[in-house]
């Protein structure tokens, strides 16, 4: 078995923080964008930075997609926000 480690602690928060952004979406009628990308993001950075210690290639390359999609997510919400602010009275 392998050994516990900080770095197995940080994936294993990262990993609580990604199925707790998809319980969140799941939950919401409207979830919030900046939430949901936002907690993406974060934990897929976790599981990445524990993936590179204990490398899996695999799992790495998915949370490297995981981090582009969340940070594309966060891009295209803050244009959304900037542009309704831009829109308004």
């Amino acid at each position: 078995m392998p050994e516990f480690d900080i770095y197995t602690a940080i994936g294993f928060v990262g990993m609580i923080m990604i199925v707790s952004a998809y319980a969140y979406l799941t939950a919401k009628d409207e979830p919030n964008p900046f939430i949901l990308h936002g907690t993406n993001l974060v934990g897929a950075t976790l599981l990445a930075i524990s993936l590179l210690v204990h490398t899996n290639l695999p799992s790495l390359v998915l949370e490297a997609i995981w981090i582009s999609v969340a940070i594309w997510g966060l891009t295209k919400a803050f244009m959304a926000r900037k542009k309704s602010q831009g829109d308004a009275p």
